[in-house]
């Protein structure tokens, strides 16, 4: 069915997929299928309230041509935070700049949703003693110098949670975001109750995947209860955890087909871990995958024959020619940017003004391995060009690599050279 809309839409138009519009079930139209997801931009305040350069941020975004911006995340408990910096949103936010940020996203015809999210066990030990997860059980892989292990759980706390995320969903929609996004993946609170190496509980919260399916059923269900029928649901989900012992391709996609039951609007894939980050970034990709610069799309091929939800597919896209590519095999609805548009907000009005265009992305580097891993550089560099952004400024696609390592420490002091966020 999916498949037959893109064909008529592609004849009606003549004009390349990328730039035709999307309209969910249940009424929203996106205007192109250019889909910004989710990066860290650490823009909060001391109270975790969004910084004005968020509302400059987004504007540019959106003038650049997205059709959809999904924010970096949202926490949805101040007690709760994967970084120092993280916006929250809840009962004690500064609504303000929340409503200033939703406006600016919404300029040019553009859609803003926040991704909310709690972390679980995900947070380094300077930002709390005892995080809280599923089950006791602490991250690996030498994770356990930074994170501390977790306490497990009570059944009124997980109810609590729930809630949580149901206020948040609802201050969006009153703060004037036209959607909002579940963080189901890379290993934070949601994450972790889907995983068996993560969630060995004994209670309805855990053991088989029904159980294990029914926390991020709950959220679902609560926000919808909140923001009512009409109003977008989408969540971010891992294709797998790329873990022995954890969250398989096959759990992933029973989930997807239950979620598509239960009426969610749009569902990202990608895909890792904090304990398992390479295919976050595609490091273990095969040659196949690289040359259609889709990481998980072979995922969403088989998918696609599952669910008629839309679909959006990120991590590895740069070029006009495999993005429409990608559209036409109807595997994906939707082209998940991040890194490209840290680097030209423009990408997307690119894309869309020159059917093979491409912008191929340089690893930024010290020279020193050692001082990549320990100024996080793949994350730091792209986090300080939205900071230009952020400041009004054009992104320095040639911003010196040392002078971000040096820039991190001095602004964050020992919490830069943390572990952060992938």
């Amino acid at each position: 069915m999916v498949q037959a809309e893109l064909q008529q839409s592609t004849e009606a138009t003549n004009q390349p997929l990328l730039n035709n519009p999307f309209t969910l079930a249940k009424g929203t139209t996106i205007k192109n299928r250019l889909f910004k997801s989710a990066m860290s931009e650490q823009l909060g305040d001391a109270q975790h309230n969004p910084k004005q350069g968020l509302v400059t941020l987004y504007r540019r975004w959106a003038e650049g041509g997205i059709g959809l911006a999904m924010t970096g995340n949202i926490m949805i408990d101040r007690n709760a935070l994967g970084e120092p910096k993280n916006v929250v949103l809840d009962d004690k936010s500064d609504l303000t700049v929340f409503r200033e940020w939703a406006e600016a996203g919404k300029q040019n015809g553009s859609h803003i949703w926040p991704q909310l999210n709690h972390p679980g066990k995900q947070i380094p030990n300077f930002l709390t003693k005892e995080p809280v997860a599923p089950s006791a059980i602490p991250l690996s892989r030498g994770l356990e110098k930074g994170f501390n292990t977790p306490k497990a759980l009570t059944e009124e706390e997980i109810l609590t949670i729930i809630a949580k995320f149901a206020t948040s969903a609802k201050l969006a929609k009153e703060t004037g975001f036209t959607g909002v996004q579940i963080h189901g993946a890379h290993g934070y609170l949601v994450s972790q109750f889907l995983s068996p190496r993560h969630n060995q509980r004994d209670d309805r919260w855990g053991g088989n995947l029904e159980n294990r399916m029914r926390f991020v059923l709950s959220v679902y269900h609560a926000i919808r209860e909140q923001v009512g029928d009409q109003f977008p649901i989408g969540i971010k989900l891992n294709s797998a955890d790329f873990m022995k012992g954890g969250f398989t391709e096959e759990d992933s996609m029973q989930v997807v087909q239950t979620l598509a039951e239960a009426g969610i609007d749009l569902i990202e894939i990608s895909g890792g871990t904090y304990e398992s980050p390479s295919m976050m970034s595609g490091k273990k990709a095969k040659e196949s995958t690289i040359q259609r610069e889709a990481y998980f799309l072979d995922y969403m091929e088989k998918v696609r024959k599952l669910v008629d939800v839309p679909l959006v597919v990120t991590g590895g896209f740069r070029s006009a020619p495999a993005m429409n590519e990608a559209l036409e095999s109807g595997a994906t609805d939707f082209i998940g940017l991040a890194r490209t548009t840290a680097i030209d907000a423009e990408f997307p009005n690119k894309l869309i003004a020159n059917a093979q265009y491409s912008m191929p992305l340089a690893t930024p580097t010290t020279g020193s391995k050692a001082m990549d891993r320990l100024g996080m550089l793949s994350i730091t560099w792209y986090e300080q060009q939205m900071w230009r952004m952020a400041k009004g400024l054009d992104p320095k696609p040639k911003l010196n690599a040392w002078g971000v390592v040096f820039k991190t420490l001095a602004s964050a002091g020992i919490y830069a050279f943390r572990k952060r966020r992938a």
